[in-house]
């Protein structure tokens, strides 16, 4: 079975390259500042990882398919700003053109089989009970085999 950190971080890396905004993964993404690592500014994504699925022979075998989930949160002080990430995560990571996908996903040692969006918040973003942030959810499911 193809394990799950290198999926999840290079879900991350592909989340960041498409936004052009910070995604941390369980936690609100630190950027490199003048003082030392700070915390990112809005807007920007937190990667959770979620219970997965496993399929094809037995889990000791190692050549068992995973269905590894993922939650995507878009984080912004306005509902445009999360709803303009949102537009970007998800054409990052399900957008098709010519029935292939427009941006690459390499996960070191597995092949992709498929990415699928299973959740999106559909612009019902949540507010903040004191009004200063905004977050909008995306659930994805990425399939992979071992290489």
């Amino acid at each position: 079975m193809t394990a799950r950190l290198p999926v999840t971080r290079a879900l991350a890396a592909l989340v960041e390259k498409t936004t052009g905004r910070p995604c941390g993964i369980g936690e609100l993404p630190r950027v490199e500042g003048k003082s030392g690592w700070e915390p990112a500014a809005c807007p920007y994504t937190i990667l959770d990882s979620l219970p997965a699925e496993f399929g094809g022979p037995p889990l000791w075998d190692w050549h068992a398919d995973a269905a590894w989930s993922y939650q995507i949160t878009s984080v912004g002080e306005r509902g445009d700003q999360v709803e303009w990430l949102a537009d970007r995560v998800r054409s990052g990571i399900v957008g098709r053109t010519d029935g292939r996908w427009v941006h690459d996903l390499l996960i070191p040692e597995a092949r992709l089989i498929d990415r699928e969006l299973t959740y999106d918040a559909g612009g019902e973003p949540s507010v903040s009970a004191a009004g200063a942030i905004v977050s909008y959810v995306q659930r994805v499911t990425i399939t992979v085999t071992p290489a």
